[in-house]
C-alpha cells in the first residue's frame, strides 16, 4: 500500500512547473502578439508616411508683356483625380476682355516677331477645332477669358480635365514644353484656330515646381 501510494506521488503533475510552464507560454504568446501589433502599427504609419509625401503636381507661370515686364503670374496645381486648376494674376493690362490660352512650345519671348510667336500654337493634341462653344472643339488649351478692370488688374481661376501637369497623352511636359499665352482682344469661343482674339500681349513659360 505504502509503495502504491509512493508511486502514485511519483506520477501526478508538478503543479508549480505546470504553472512556470504556461506562465512561459503566455509570455511568449503575449510577445508575439506584441510584435505583430507594433510591426502593424510601424506599417500602418509607413504607409500613411508614404501617401503624404506624394506630390501634388504643380507649376508656375511669370507672365510679361511685349516688353519684357512683368504684368503677372499664373499658378497651376493638379488633384488626385486628374483636374487641373489655373489661377491667374495680373496687373498692368489693357481694360478689356482679353483670350488666353495654353500654347503648345515652351519658349515665350516677347522679342519673337510677332511678339510671343515663339510658343506656336494653341496646345491641341487631338487636333480638334478651337472654342469652349464649339460643337467640333476644343482645343486642350482652350480657356475661358481674362476680364481686367479699368485699373489694368485682372484674375481667372478656371478648373480643367483637358491638360494634365503628371504624365500622359496630354500633358504640359510634353517634349517642347508649353506656355500661356494672353491675347489682345476677346475670344468669341468659337471661330477657328484663336476665336478672332487678337495679337499676343502677354505671356510666360509654364515651369514645374
Amino acid at each position: 500500500m505504502l509503495k502504491t501510494l509512493l508511486n502514485s506521488r511519483k506520477t501526478q503533475p508538478d503543479i508549480s512547473q505546470l504553472t512556470i510552464q504556461q506562465s512561459n507560454s503566455f509570455g511568449r504568446q503575449c510577445i508575439r502578439l506584441g510584435f505583430g501589433l507594433t510591426f502593424g502599427c510601424a506599417s500602418l504609419l509607413i504607409s500613411c508616411a508614404d501617401h503624404n509625401d506624394v506630390a501634388t503636381p504643380s507649376a508656375t507661370v511669370a507672365l510679361v508683356n511685349t516688353s519684357g515686364a512683368s504684368v503677372g503670374t499664373a499658378e497651376l496645381t493638379e488633384d488626385s483625380k486628374g483636374m487641373v486648376t489655373l489661377k491667374v494674376s495680373v496687373k498692368g493690362l489693357p481694360a478689356g476682355i482679353h483670350g488666353i490660352h495654353f500654347h503648345e512650345v515652351g519658349v515665350a519671348d516677347p522679342k519673337s516677331s510677332p511678339a510671343f510667336s515663339s510658343s506656336g500654337e494653341h496646345y491641341n493634341p487631338a487636333s480638334r477645332k478651337h472654342g469652349l462653344e464649339n460643337p467640333d472643339g476644343t482645343h486642350a488649351g482652350d480657356l475661358p477669358n481674362l476680364i481686367v478692370d479699368s485699373q489694368g488688374t485682372g484674375s481667372l481661376e478656371t478648373t480643367t480635365n483637358r491638360i494634365t501637369l503628371s504624365d500622359g497623352p496630354t500633358t504640359l511636359f510634353d517634349g517642347n514644353g508649353s506656355s500661356l499665352i494672353i491675347h489682345a482682344s476677346v475670344d468669341d469661343q468659337k471661330t477657328d484656330p484663336s476665336g478672332n482674339s487678337g495679337g499676343r500681349i502677354a505671356g510666360g513659360v509654364i515651369v514645374r515646381k
